[in-house]
Parts: structure tokens; C-alpha cells; sequence
């Protein structure tokens, strides 16, 4: 793509163009990923501003660059613009200067507190299946096909997002499955993305750090519903709601386009029944107006009923036919981090799950009671920096379904470690449970406790291999820890 930087002011009417009119032959918030006839945005945020870069970003081949800063005099032989607000100039700018890549794909949404991820990757499993080349973008990873890229945020900002879209455009890419988190939708991250299909998982106590309220939550949730309603480039906008969660009513006021409901009650018009619930997997069936889905998963729990409702919901949005939905939910086998069996010769089961909410964790221990025979024994702990008033509820929820609790660390961030376990105590109460701060020791713990029949969960982190502490980011792996603890135990019995 190759545009002229006066194209790219004229989009914002109170913008100012210093200099001369350039070629822009690509956008680059990041200096180091600057080439030649980039425009380097220069954001300023709480510990990083980019005008401090510019000098590296014009090395790199920056011929302009855009800033909100109103006196800005731009350096010798390089061009700027001058805009009011930066989310709001990128909001336009990027997708045009892109040509709006996510209109030559179909484009599925998917947010809430819990279970985008596994909603995405059964989602792409169904798509895969019915032989259209799929990509993903969420909190593990990013896919165009098979190759996979790293991520920084469950959704990329406006640039790097229009970035990967267009890559996925030019590889060919027919369905484009995303997860879209609150943040991005307050933060105009999807702007130029015109979304097809929009699931509606749930809504539980998570990030009011950010939101504030349960009630600037909801609202940031359902922008993606206003924008999947608006009338665009592309026909056919389904809206599937989970219409047992009680958020879902002011989510639908969001909706004028065609919808479909799914949960385990009859409001719903794809409904789930006669679930049976094990260790290795789940049955149950789904009634919809194409008839009967008689299912056996891999995955199991209750909450993953529900994921794979919102999944077969879009897909017959998307027109896939059921028994190919059928045949790809059956061999799915399941998503890193998400209730992950660590598989070995011990007696007792260990699964990780990224469960680090009320509600995820809520979900996590009813299924481990519905299938363990013996003790829950689960290790958790809650992340720094971060909303401070989960913290109690979660430790009261461990309390009340575990038979034993190890309270441990997370990611703590620049927060003091023992600090946060005595908020997370304070819900525990006088339910007998243990504190070990160091994740290593608490993990080798629950396994040393662990007998014949037990369930050992680890919660928090799920398919994270680093952990984020006040001195840096260390590698650490929940996987890999439970897998050297169950070992080591075994070899000195």
C-alpha cells in the first residue's frame, strides 16, 4: 500500500500537515519496526512517549510522523501530522491507509468475561473443517493457517491489528475469527473492522481497574453489537447472545440485526440438554431449528457447554452445515491453558486453567467436583496491578469448593506479593489452607499433597509461560512446573 501523507491528514478535518508531501508506504508505532517511508506514530503513554523515538525511527526510513502535540516542529527533512486525539486520528487513518482489509473477509467477534478463547478455537476448528482457510486472533496467539505469530494483548491496537488483517487478506484468508476484548472496544482498537457475526459469552466481575463499574463494563461489551448492527460493505449479521446470562437482555438493545439465542433454558432458540459430565469429556445435545445434534466432546464442564453453543451458533450464522459442525466439535481435543490436563502414571489428576476471575474460577472448581473422587486440591492466586476487590471473593470461592487451598502468587506485577495474599486471605477466612508465595513451591506442594483419586488445579495463568514480577519477567510455565513436581514426587515415594 502506498498513500500520500495529504490523503492521510485530509481524513481529519482539524488536522495539520507540516512539510512536505510524502509517500507513506507504511504505519509503525514501534521505532525498531520502522522501514523506509513509514509514518511513526508517536504515543505518548504512562511510561513510554514516542517522540523520544524519532531520532531511531527516522534512521530506520520515517519520512513523517504523527503526534498530538500542537507546537510540534518536526526535524529536518521529515514531514508531520498534527492531530487533536490519537485514538480517534488512528481510528480513521489506519484502516484506510490499509483499505480496509477486514471487508474481504467474513469476521466473527467474540466477547465477554470468560470463554472467548475456547469459543475461537472451536470456532476455528468448525471453519477449518468445512475447508475454508482460517486466522485467529486472541490471548494465546495469533493463526493464519497453521503458522503462528506471538501476541501482546487478547486484541491488538488499531495499528497492528489493521496490519495483521491485511496480511491475512493477502494470504488468502476467507473467515477471520477474533476475540475482542472491553479494552479494545473503549479503546477504538476494532475501528475499520467490520464484523459479520458477534458472540456474546457472559459477563462477570473482571477489570473494573480499567471500566470503573459492572455498568461501563456491560456498555463496552455491547459497542461490538452497535457495530456487527450498522449497515456495511458486507449482507448476512447475526448477533448469537447467550440468552442465559443476565447481561444479555441489555446486549440485545444492541441488536438490529438477526439474532441467535443460545443457553440451557427455553428462551433460548439453540438449546442445550441432557448433559452428562466426566473427567475425559462430556455428552449432551443441541436443539436448534435444524433438529438434533447428538454431541461427544473431548472438552468438558458446564462452561464449555456453553462455549461450544455460542461456537455451533455462529457457525450456522455462517452458514456451516451441522454435521459438519458435528464432526470438528467431536475431534476437537482442546485449547492450551483451558481446563488442561497434565497427562502422566500418577493416581491423582493435575489440570491448569487460565481461570483468574469469580466466575472463571467458579466454573473451574464445579466441574472438578462433578468429577473428582477423591479431594480438590487447587492453587491459585490473583494478579498485581489489577482489580483489587476480586481478589477476597476469589479467595472465598476457593475456600468453599476446595478441600484444601494453596494461595499463592500470580503475576504481581509491581505490587508487593504478600500484599495481595492478605486481600486474598481475607475471603479465605478460617477455611484451613496454606500460603506459600513462590509458584514453584506452592505447585510442588499440591502435588506432594495430592492422593489417589485427587484433583490438584492450578489457576491463574493457564497457557502464560512467563511470570511477571516486581523485578521483571522470569520464564515460568504451570505445565512444566506441575510436570518436574509429579515426577520428582513419584521418584521419592
Amino acid at each position: 500500500m502506498i498513500k500520500r501523507l495529504s490523503e492521510l491528514a485530509l481524513l481529519i478535518p482539524e488536522a495539520k500537515l507540516l512539510g512536505d508531501d510524502v509517500e507513506i508506504s507504511g504505519i509503525e508505532h514501534d521505532s525498531r519496526k520502522v522501514t523506509a517511508k513509514n509514518l511513526f506514530v508517536c504515543m505518548e503513554g504512562a511510561h513510554v512517549d514516542g517522540h523520544n523515538f524519532i531520532g531511531q525511527a527516522t534512521s530506520n526510513g520515517a519520512v513523517a510522523v504523527l503526534s498530538t502535540r500542537q507546537n510540534f516542529m518536526p526535524p529536518k527533512n521529515i514531514s508531520a501530522i498534527i492531530v487533536p486525539d490519537m485514538l480517534n486520528a488512528l481510528a480513521v487513518i489506519v484502516p484506510y491507509f490499509y483499505d480496509y482489509p477486514a471487508r474481504a473477509m467474513r469476521v466473527i467477534g467474540v466477547t465477554g468475561t470468560n470463554g472467548k478463547t475456547t469459543t475461537t478455537y472451536l470456532l476455528r476448528e468448525i471453519f477449518s473443517a468445512a475447508g475454508l482457510k482460517v486466522g485467529l486472533i486472541g490471548t494465546i496467539q495469533i493463526l493464519i493457517g497453521d503458522a503462528a505469530y506471538p501476541v501482546q494483548n487478547t486484541t491488538p491496537n488499531v495499528i497492528d491489528l489493521q496490519h495483521i488483517l491485511a496480511d491475512m487478506r493477502e494470504r488468502k484468508v476467507q473467515v477471520v475469527i477474533m476475540e475482542v476484548s472491553s479494552h479494545a472496544l473503549v479503546e477504538n482498537r476494532v475501528a475499520g473492522v467490520e464484523f459479520d457475526t458477534a458472540i456474546f459469552t457472559n459477563l462477570t466481575q473482571d477489570h473494573l481497574d480499567f471500566h470503573g463499574t459492572m455498568k461501563n463494563y456491560l456498555r463496552a461489551k455491547a459497542r461490538l453489537f452497535d457495530m456487527v448492527s450498522r449497515r456495511g460493505h458486507k449482507q448476512n449479521k447475526t448477533a448469537v447472545i447467550n440468552v442465559d446470562d443476565e447481561a444479555s437482555g441489555e446486549i440485545l438493545k444492541h441488536c438490529s440485526c438477526d439474532k441467535i439465542l443460545y443457553g440451557l433454558n427455553s428462551s433460548a432458540n439453540l438449546r442445550g440438554a441432557g448433559l452428562e459430565i466426566k473427567s475425559g469429556g462430556m455428552k449432551f445435545k443441541i436443539r436448534g431449528g435444524f433438529g438434533v445434534m447428538n454431541l461427544g466432546l473431548h472438552v468438558t464442564g458446564l462452561f464449555n457447554v456453553y462455549n461450544v453453543l455460542a461456537a455451533v451458533g455462529a457457525s450456522l450464522a455462517e452458514n456451516i452445515r451441522p454435521d459438519i459442525i458435528k464432526q470438528a466439535l467431536e475431534n476437537f481435543k482442546s485449547v492450551p491453558g483451558r481446563f488442561e490436563r497434565i497427562f502422566s502414571s500418577a493416581p491423582f489428576e493435575v489440570i491448569v486453567d487460565y481461570a483468574h476471575t469469580p466466575d472463571g474460577v467458579k466454573n473451574v472448581l464445579e466441574t472438578a467436583r462433578q468429577i473428582v473422587k477423591g479431594k480438590v486440591i487447587t492453587v491459585f492466586g490473583c494478579g498485581g496491578d489489577r482489580d483489587h476487590s476480586k481478589r477476597p471473593i476469589m479467595g472465598k470461592l476457593a475456600a468453599e469448593l476446595s478441600d484444601i487451598v494453596i494461595a499463592t502468587s500470580d503475576n504481581p506485577r509491581t505490587e508487593d506479593p504478600e500484599k495481595i495474599l492478605d486481600e486474598v486471605e481475607a475471603g479465605i477466612g478460617d477455611k484451613v489452607h496454606e500460603r506459600i508465595a513462590d509458584r514453584r513451591a506452592a505447585i510442588f506442594r499440591a502435588i506432594e499433597l495430592a492422593e489417589a483419586g485427587d484433583v490438584v488445579l492450578i489457576l491463574g495463568k493457564g497457557h502464560e509461560t512467563y511470570q511477571l514480577l516486581n523485578t521483571g519477567r522470569i520464564h515460568f510455565d504451570d505445565r512444566e512446573v506441575a510436570k518436574e513436581a509429579i515426577t520428582e514426587v513419584k521418584t521419592n515415594e
